[in-house]
């Protein structure tokens, strides 16, 4: 039985005090959010504002806005190669993971085991000839290329993680399924892929986070376009604004909900994938 000890109130005071200090910087993000230029000059970082204000965002989200460094734009770029890639992701990252892990020729092993050294090699090592291929092929400067590239460098993180699920799915799922008529196909698209939504949901939010948060990549095949993602605006944006802290956090708070509003809607089928469950 547990017992409420001294310690254990020790524990709970130092745990506290640990979550205060990791949060005070974000407090001072958010309050200042809301503050106005002279608010920021006049008031203590930790004081809320004394009259808080929306136009910090309302200036930065307008399409028209002179001083907004496109930061609408931007935004919009990162959820559409953000959505198209978690999407790409999750239809070839389980397809590819599904044919590898059942089939029994020895290829597929082989195949299997190129996928995982493909995680553990740096990416930037291949940046120049996967640039000059791009360019080739006219990806270079559109979401569409983006997406092809992001997904083509995050498939052998998300055929690693449906893989380990696919291992612990019994067999007895599919052969049912196979007695009562159906497809290989039928079987994975009714039957496989539904009891997968722990391993998607972990892959949409690794990936997502990922291809949200990703500068480099999207500095290089993006630079000169019309189109920049969220950081690199931000980057060009904040390095225009020079003090304007109360513009600044708008705009890391801007950054931050979609991400996180995607975490909170999908963190149940990411704890589960971590901790390996299935769907019953």
């Amino acid at each position: 039985m547990f017992r409420y000890t001294r310690a254990t109130l020790v524990l709970e005071i130092v745990t506290i005090i640990a979550s205060l200090i990791l949060l005070a910087p974000f407090w001072i993000l958010l309050v200042g959010a809301f503050k106005t230029g002279d608010q920021m000059l006049t008031t203590p970082a930790f004081a809320p504002p004394t009259a808080p204000t929306l136009s910090n965002f309302t200036e930065l989200l307008s399409p028209s806005g002179a001083s907004s460094g496109n930061i609408f734009l931007g935004l919009l770029t990162s959820v559409i190669i953000t959505a198209g890639t978690v999407v790409a992701l999750v239809v070839f990252g389980s397809l590819a993971a599904y044919v590898l892990t059942r089939s029994t020729r020895r290829w597929s092993t082989r195949a299997y085991y190129l996928f995982m050294i493909a995680i553990v090699l740096p990416t930037q090592l291949g940046t120049l000839p996967l640039y000059i291929g791009a360019r080739e092929l006219g990806l270079v400067g559109s979401p569409i290329g983006m997406i092809v590239i992001y997904t083509g460098q995050l498939l052998p993180l998300s055929v690693f993680l449906y893989g380990g699920f696919f291992r612990r799915l019994p067999l007895e799922y599919e052969e049912a399924a196979t007695i009562d008529g159906a497809s290989r196909l039928q079987v994975f698209a009714r039957v496989v892929f539904p009891l997968m939504s722990p391993a998607t949901g972990t892959v949409s939010i690794l990936a997502g986070l990922i291809v949200w948060n990703d500068f480099f990549t999207a500095l290089i095949f993006l630079n000169g376009s019309d189109w920049q993602t969220l950081p690199v605006v931000m980057y060009n944006y904040v390095g225009s604004l020079v003090s304007q802290w109360n513009l600044i956090f708008a705009v890391v708070i801007i950054s931050m909900i979609p991400i996180l509003a995607f975490y909170v809607v999908a963190q149940k089928r990411f704890i589960q994938g971590y901790a390996g469950g299935l769907k019953s």
